[in-house]
């Protein structure tokens, strides 16, 4: 594939449309933290605004782990890390939650052995992802610039434990959140810190709860803020993997190929001048959090298997404005896109039924976020046409 033009960076004044130039806060500077403005005019105009973020700025104690690492867009880490939340012993954990390493010693026979789940396990599995739903819709609702992803964190593993659930990620395979909290340029499994969120940045938050002993998964991409609803590029990026998942899961039915969901969506990403990054695939999900099938996400791939009733699986395209390549963070979880270029993901946890496909993690009628239409290009003379409206 040819490469893409880079992300152009936008000024992070207040409403304004123009390109960032090299006026750099430098408080922002010195805390590890991107912020570009057009000019200094715009700079002054958007002080009062601004310097929410520096609300960590008086401690010292706030660093990049990670300083001769070559990052490969703005986005940086923001440590130290809060401690480990914790989860009462009477709620019912995975196998890993407790241990040194993690690790949940998952032993698979071979790829095509794939669960069959009966009645009541299929009921287990509905239980989950209803309530996964609901703490992810929480999560979303208390978006907005100045809060950092480590409250967003907070949030969601509150919600867990007032649902009697464990958060899956915490702890699997030393994984020291109970949520991926994943920016910009990051693909997923960003761990949340003490970063800040930014008019302007899009977030993905990918939500898994253990409860009544299974497992249940999904995620979505938020706009943070006016600036990112009125990004193109932002919401090409967010509104063609939105787009990409329901694409896919339409196929979904009894007889299809495990293989196929990666041509619907590489086709769609396409027409949408995106790419499908590869490294990461759906999976399939029940009482062990990640199992066969592997669902991988671009065309021509080799996945075994043929969907059956009950049989539950994830589908979760990662789509990118630039590079289907990934570069990972030295934490061994944070993957970026090699080239810097921002990416978005959704994911949903399905049911295989005898016609077709309930969608177990599917929103309500009350879910924040949604659909919005891709804003109208900024005249030459830099004013705005119209920004973006939900749909």
């Amino acid at each position: 594939m040819a490469a893409l033009e880079p992300v152009k960076k936008s000024c992070m004044g207040v409403d304004c449309p123009n390109e960032a130039g090299d006026l750099k806060c430098p408080t922002c500077l010195k805390m590890g933290k991107e912020s570009s403005f057009c000019g200094q005019d715009c700079f002054k105009k958007s002080w009062s605004e601004h310097k929410i973020v520096h609300k960590t700025s008086t401690s010292a104690s706030f660093f990049n782990p990670f300083p001769t690492f070559a990052f490969t867009g703005s986005l940086t880490p923001v440590y130290p890390l809060s401690p480990r939340r914790e989860v009462p012993k009477s709620i019912k954990a995975p196998n890993y939650a407790y241990t040194a390493d993690g690790d949940p010693k998952y032993r698979f026979l071979s790829r095509g052995n794939i669960t069959i789940l009966n009645k009541a396990e299929q009921d287990g599995m509905r239980k989950v992802c209803r309530i996964s739903r609901e703490v992810l819709d929480i999560a979303a609702a208390a978006i907005k610039p100045g809060l950092t992803t480590d409250y967003i964190d907070e949030i969601v593993h509150k919600a867990c434990i007032e649902r009697d659930a464990y958060p899956s990620p915490l702890n699997y395979n030393r994984f020291p959140k109970s949520v991926c909290t994943s920016l910009n340029e990051i693909i997923c499994h960003g761990i949340p810190d003490q970063r800040i969120l930014m008019d302007g940045d899009i977030l993905n938050l990918d939500v898994s709860l253990y409860h009544g002993g299974f497992h249940g998964d999904l995620n979505e991409t938020y706009y943070v803020g006016a600036k990112a609803l009125a990004d193109r590029d932002s919401v090409r990026v967010v509104e063609t993997a939105r787009e990409c998942l329901a694409e896919a899961i339409k196929i979904v039915k009894p007889g299809m190929l495990i293989r196929e969901p990666g041509g619907i969506i590489e086709k769609h990403a396409k027409t949408k001048n995106c790419s499908v990054i590869r490294t990461y695939c759906g999976h399939g999900i029940n009482s062990l959090f990640h199992c066969a099938p592997n669902v991988p996400h671009y065309a021509k791939n080799k996945a075994v298997g043929t969907a059956k009733p009950g049989m539950c699986f994830t589908i979760e395209p990662m789509i990118s404005l630039g590079s289907y390549r990934d570069k990972t963070w030295p934490d061994n979880w944070t993957s970026a896109t090699v080239d810097g270029s921002r990416t978005a993901q959704f994911e949903h946890t399905l049911l295989v039924t005898e016609d077709g496909v309930e969608i177990l993690t599917a929103r309500t009628s009350e879910s924040p976020g949604g659909p919005v239409d891709l804003p109208e290009e900024v005249k030459v003379n830099g004013e705005t046409e119209k920004a973006a409206n939900t749909t």
